[in-house]
C-alpha cells in the first residue's frame, strides 16, 4: 500500500518522516477512521456480513436502482468459500432484511437462509460465474439502474473527467455483446470474462456490475459508477470539449483512493444512514 509523508514539525535529521497509509490519510492529522472489523468466529462474521448485505440493498432502494425483479447483490459466505448469499426474487430492495437472504452453493442448490422464495435465475447465473472466476471478489453488485443503462447504450468506457471517476481508472471494462437474459450459464460466463480482473463492467443494453472484497466496497463502487455515468451523460449533452484528467494524476488518484479499505470507509455514511432510518433490516 502506498503511503503519504506526514509533514513534521520539529524533527532531527536522523529521524525518518513517518508515512501515512491512504486509510490514515483520510483523517486529518492521520487520525484513525473506520476499518474493516475482525471477528472471533464465522458465525459473528456471517451475521455482520449479512447485515451489510441487507443494508446495501436498502441503500440501492433509496437510490432508486430497483427495476421490477431485476438486480442482485451477492456476497461469499465467510466460512464456506463455495457458497454465496443473494436476494430472493420479487422482494424490493427497500424492503430487504437479513431473514430474506438466500444461501446457494456454486451448483445452484439452496443450502441456508430463506427457502420460501427462489432466487432470480439470471442472478444466480451471473453471480455464480463471477464468483468462480474471481475468488477474491467476495461481493458482486448488478442492477439495471437508470443512468447506467443509458450510458451503456454507447458501448464506451467512461472518460476520466472528475476525481471520483478516477476510482475506475483502467479498472473498468465494457461488455459489448448483449446476450439476452442470463438464464443459462453461457451469458453469466461471458459477463465474467468481460469483467476480467476489473472492479466494474458496463454491460451494453443491460446495466452495470461491480465487485469488491466486501459488500460495502462493491456497493460503494456501484453507486459511484452509476453517478459517474450520470455525470458523463450530462457532460456529453452539452457538446462542449472535455478536460480529461491526465493519466499520471488519474493513476495517483486511483492508487490512493480505490482500495478495499478506503472504499469500505466510503460506504459507511450510507450504511449508517440506513441503520439510523431502518434498523429493522437486520432482522
Amino acid at each position: 500500500m502506498s503511503a503519504i509523508a506526514l509533514e513534521p514539525t520539529v524533527q532531527s535529521i536522523s529521524q525518518p518522516i513517518r508515512l501515512l497509509t491512504p486509510l490514515e490519510a483520510m483523517g486529518h492529522g492521520g487520525r484513525p477512521v473506520h476499518v474493516i472489523p475482525e471477528f472471533a468466529s464465522h458465525t459473528e462474521k456471517r451475521q455482520w456480513t449479512l447485515e451489510h448485505l441487507a443494508g446495501a440493498f436498502r441503500v440501492f432502494g433509496r437510490e432508486g436502482y430497483a427495476e421490477g425483479i431485476a438486480g442482485h447483490i451477492s456476497v461469499r459466505d465467510p466460512e464456506f468459500s463455495d457458497r454465496f448469499w443473494i436476494n430472493p426474487l420479487g422482494v424490493h430492495f427497500s424492503m430487504m432484511k437479513v431473514s430474506d437472504l438466500i444461501c446457494l452453493d456454486m451448483q445452484g442448490n439452496v443450502v441456508d437462509g430463506n427457502r420460501s422464495v427462489p432466487a432470480n435465475a439470471a442472478g444466480v447465473s451471473i453471480h455464480t460465474a463471477c464468483h468462480l472466476a474471481r475468488p477474491e471478489a467476495h461481493a458482486i453488485c448488478h442492477a439495471h439502474s437508470l443512468y447506467g443503462k443509458a450510458w451503456a447504450s454507447f458501448g464506451r468506457e467512461l472518460d476520466m473527467i472528475s476525481q471520483d471517476v478516477c476510482y475506475f481508472y483502467k479498472a473498468h471494462s465494457v461488455y459489448r455483446n448483449y446476450g439476452g437474459i442470463a438464464f443459462g450459464s453461457d451469458e453469466g460466463i461471458n459477463i465474467a470474462r468481460a469483467l476480467g480482473n476489473n472492479k466494474a463492467a458496463i454491460l451494453v443494453n443491460h446495466g452495470l456490475i461491480t465487485v469488491g472484497e466486501t459488500v460495502d466496497e462493491a456497493a460503494y463502487l456501484y453507486t459511484l459508477l452509476e453517478k459517474s455515468c450520470r455525470v458523463q451523460l450530462m457532460v456529453e449533452a452539452t457538446g462542449l470539449p472535455k478536460v480529461i484528467v491526465p493519466d499520471d494524476e488519474a493513476m495517483d488518484t486511483f492508487q490512493m483512493a480505490s482500495r478495499p479499505e478506503t472504499l469500505f470507509v466510503e460506504f459507511q455514511p450510507s450504511y449508517k444512514l440506513e441503520e439510523h432510518l431502518n434498523p429493522g433490516f437486520k432482522d
